[in-house]
């Protein structure tokens, strides 16, 4: 009889569950549900760097991509899942009462952005990290010792300061704060209630300031000290986290019902999704997983033994068990990678989005929808900082190495002769450059990195964005043959916590991804550019001191 898991990928736009069979890792069916508010950009309001998303967008997609996925498998499936596990984005924290519904599922918050997820390319708490980051700077210990020394805009306590501040109304029904993938978790198994709710050591860890070192959060004095605002809501948190693959409760009779699922159904703990992306890429020490898509996402692991007492300088934070249990799991990214490409089409395509409604919307959207890999096929046939353009990638700010959520991003070197092509080529080794400060930042602090896995739609999508990183990075990249890395994570952690196998590295042997592809480094161009990469550090130190 077949056995199965589900993995729940929460991503930026969508929700995406993945049915794997447990005993031979196949990749059974998969069903996909956009969030309906999101799309209609809802809440959000690009120019302000505010990004919402509504409870109901979340619910709403989980139960029509579940109602897909059974019309893909035979009616009896559901008998044999064993267990899921859920993968969000983060830090992407809403307000809870003292109930735990999160705000915006109340009549009074339904449309108030402030009570609302904040997603994590929301930067409207710059201020406040800034803040965080020099009281740690002052306060023994070192609160940010274990997060990069840098406090982000787009982590959690940024954002909760940001709207006590902004939001009188939230401020006083706010009973505490949650990440997305713990609230999944709690949501389906009835465990809202702040008495018996619970957080995942990878969101409390990288973004929340947990560290086992000081027991827990900072003391409630710190926060104080920042802002009295913050009185009270660490105290409102339990300090009691636990590492993903293991059981976080049962499937109710609701939320089964809703699913399609077996009450019962066992739970496992949530995380983000570029660490279950790594888990299902097989990550273990020295091996450096990307998650490539709007963003990125750079997850490694460390032995206790290896990395010793280094604090790796402007990650976004090591923590124990937040990837694999026993390791030391360490992260990194760009805040924006596929957004930049996007960024750049959406530009070029405004004059044609103006036209009037008697021209073919259709086709106009179909031509703006091509705009990529045409851009892509013209700029291959361009060398290496074709044209002497060089760019940087910070469009919604850097996140590693050393955060900075103020910087913009820049084109250096165009003139009359600069076409599209040689803009979007431009941009392309702008996000690959960006990736190799990464890697870079990893070595110096004495990480082993001895070989890069990918994940991600641009990993599989783009040839020429995938040989241009591996002439930057001058190195041999694997591409994972999943499409669904980070949900396939997730059904490898649940298969742990429902007892299938005895540790994450068993399940990983039998359920994790091949590799389908390999990009080797071109000496030629690798060496070229070297000598470019030298530049866009130049423009990089010339834009930082001008937005300082």
């Amino acid at each position: 009889m077949a056995r199965y898991t589900l993995g729940v990928d929460y991503g930026t736009d969508s929700v995406r569950v993945l049915l794997v069979d447990v005993d031979s890792g196949e990749e059974i069916a998969t069903a996909v549900s956009n969030y309906p508010r999101w799309a209609q950009q809802l809440y959000c309001d690009a120019s302000a760097d505010r990004f919402r998303q509504h409870p109901q967008d979340y619910i709403d997609s989980l139960e029509d991509a579940m109602a897909q996925l059974w019309q893909q498998v035979p009616a009896a499936t559901a008998d044999n899942i064993l267990g899921l596990s859920f993968d969000t984005t983060g830090s992407t924290p809403v307000a809870v009462n003292s109930e735990g519904t999160p705000l915006a599922l109340t009549a009074e918050f339904a449309e108030n952005p402030n009570a609302m997820f904040i997603l994590w390319k929301d930067h409207t708490a710059v201020k406040e990290a800034a803040e965080i980051t020099a009281a740690a700077q002052r306060s023994e210990p070192n609160y940010l010792r274990n997060m990069g020394g840098i406090y982000s805009s787009e982590w959690l306590w940024a954002k909760i300061l940001h709207t006590l501040r902004a939001d009188e109304a939230v401020r006083n029904a706010a009973h505490s704060w949650v990440e997305h993938c713990d609230w999944m978790t709690a949501l389906v198994t009835g465990q809202c209630h702040p008495s018996v709710f619970r957080m995942g050591r990878c969101a409390a860890g990288h973004k929340g300031m947990w560290c086992a070192d000081w027991n827990g959060f900072p003391p409630n004095s710190f926060f104080v000290g920042i802002d009295p605002l913050l009185d009270g809501v660490v105290d409102s948190l339990n300090p009691d986290t636990e590492t993903a693959g293991v059981e976080a409760g049962r499937l109710t009779a609701e939320w089964a019902k809703r699913l399609g699922l077996k009450e019962g159904t066992i739970v496992g703990y949530g995380a983000f999704d570029c660490h279950m992306g790594a888990v299902g890429a097989n990550v273990k020490p020295g091996v450096l997983t990307k998650v490539m898509g709007t963003s990125t996402c750079d997850i490694t692991v460390s032995t206790y033994e290896d990395l010793g007492d280094t604090c790796v300088r402007g990650i976004c934070g090591q923590v124990d068990g937040s990837v694999l249990p026993g390791v030391v799991g360490l992260e990194a990214g760009q805040s924006a990678f596929g957004d930049l490409y996007a960024w750049f089409k959406n530009f070029l395509a405004w004059p044609l989005l103006q036209l009037p409604n008697q021209f073919d919307n259709a086709a106009i959207e179909a031509f703006v929808d091509d705009m990529i890999p045409a851009l892509s096929a013209e700029a291959e046939k361009l060398p290496p900082g074709a044209g002497k353009l060089v760019a940087l990638d910070w469009v919604n700010g850097r996140r590693t190495p050393d955060a900075d959520q103020t910087v913009a991003m820049a084109i250096a070197g165009m003139k009359m002769g600069t076409t599209p092509a040689h803009v979007f080529r431009a941009l392309v080794e702008a996000t690959a450059f960006g990736s190799r400060a990464i890697n870079e930042r990893f070595k110096d602090e004495g990480i082993d990195i001895s070989s890069v896995v990918t994940i991600g739609g641009i990993s599989k999508k783009s040839d020429f964005v995938m040989q241009v990183c591996a002439d930057i990075w001058n190195c041999q990249i694997d591409v994972l043959e999943s499409d669904q890395s980070c949900a396939l994570g997730a059904a490898i952690l649940s298969a742990v916590a429902a007892g299938v196998y005895p540790t994450v590295e068993a399940a990983q042997s039998v359920m994790a991804s091949p590799v389908c592809k390999k990009y080797q480094p071109n000496a030629e161009n690798a060496a070229k550019y070297d000598a470019i990469y030298r530049t866009y550090q130049s423009l990089g130190g010339f834009v930082n001191g001008a937005s300082a």
